[in-house]
């Protein structure tokens, strides 16, 4: 198992629960700094076979199937071992219950379980399991069929002439490729924004709390939010470069760009 000591929301790591349980499988989901400089973190419960009621594992086995091949059949219980239940609900543990990173996939019918058995701290799931309702399902989208879900497509179309709306008035115009700035300076100016949006996460404490470490502020900084706010920028400005520079200043503080996360 390879140490880490950098874990950022969106990674699968192993948790040590206790000292005769083997490593549990979690998705970090949120890091949160508490006030005494503990890191805590929300994540992702997913449960192992042996975690399942006994009457569930028929369940499993008939599902798992169709993804058998003859190389995963000479190793049928190292596949078990790979394999996890996802449960959708999450529990909040130290930092320091983490003993590094592994990777949890859902399984495609394209890819082999084999895969998975030669590649170190990797992971496949294919159901989701209920504790609560004691059920399993499949983790895929449905595409459902009838009046009540497909929409009705019009026999025929507003002919342009009799079309009275004015785009104008429907739409706001938020970005123009013919401008008068080159793809580098438009470049330079989204290093800029993300430089800044840094920075700005540097001296934010609620963002602090959500990312400690300069590094992951960086990384918050580059999400499509802080880009999209750039180009906006630039577009407000007319793609005056200079004065789009100081539109990320605002009243004296670096403009703070954030979204969901």
């Amino acid at each position: 198992m390879a140490m880490n000591n950098m874990y950022r929301v969106g990674d699968y790591v192993y948790v040590d629960t206790g000292p005769t349980d083997p490593y549990c499988v979690r998705r970090i989901d949120e890091l949160q700094k508490l006030p005494n400089g503990n890191v805590e973190m929300e994540v992702m419960i997913y449960y192992r076979r042996a975690d399942l009621p006994p009457d569930m594992i028929a369940i499993a086995d008939e599902n798992l199937a169709e993804y058998w091949d003859d190389m995963s059949r000479k190793y049928k219980s190292q596949a078990h071992e790979r394999e996890l239940f996802l449960a959708k609900k999450t529990e909040k543990i130290s930092a320091t219950q983490i003993r590094g990173k592994c990777t949890v996939c859902l399984l495609h019918k394209a890819e082999t379980m084999f895969s998975y058995i030669k590649t170190d701290d990797a992971f496949f799931y294919t159901l989701v399991y209920d504790p609560v309702n004691k059920s399993l399902f499949e983790d895929r989208g449905e595409i459902k069929i009838g009046a009540s879900y497909q929409a009705e497509v019009p026999s025929s179309t507003c002919a342009p002439a009799d079309d009275t709306r004015q785009s104008a008035d429907l739409e706001e115009l938020v970005w123009s490729p013919e401008n008068k700035l080159t793809d580098t300076q438009i470049d330079q100016f989204l290093v800029l924004a993300r430089s800044v949006g840094t920075f700005a996460r540097a001296v934010d404490e609620a963002s602090t709390l959500k990312q400690p470490s300069l590094h992951m502020s960086a990384a918050a900084a580059s999400r499509d939010i802080t880009l999209f706010n750039a180009m906006g920028l630039l577009h407000a400005n007319k793609y005056d470069f200079a004065k789009s520079a100081l539109s990320l200043v605002a009243n004296g503080s670096p403009r703070l760009c954030t979204d969901q996360m």
